[in-house]
């Protein structure tokens, strides 16, 4: 489909005419009734691909393959804390 329409209303609605652009629909700037220019999409990276692998390693920071998946030391430390205080109403 397409849509021509004047700078002012263009002016007007652009958020509105550059998203009709990127779903794939030719959209027309006129003056005075006369087309001018057009909009069209710049091409997006595919999001199909997911994260890219390995982005900070030219950093060179050494990071442990198991830094995210043992447990928290200091989380340990204190579920075991908590679970060994003595709960005494008389205290």
């Amino acid at each position: 489909m397409t849509i021509q329409m004047n700078i002012a209303e263009a002016k007007a609605k652009l958020s509105e005419l550059v998203a009709r652009a990127e779903a794939g629909e030719e959209v027309i700037i006129a003056r005075d009734g006369k087309p001018a220019v057009s909009l069209t999409p710049k091409s997006r990276p595919s999001q199909s691909s997911g994260r890219r692998l390995g982005l900070w390693d030219h950093l060179g920071a050494a990071i442990p393959e198991d830094m995210f998946l043992g447990p928290d030391p200091d989380v340990e430390a204190a579920i075991t804390a908590w679970e060994c205080a003595s709960i005494d109403p008389a205290e």
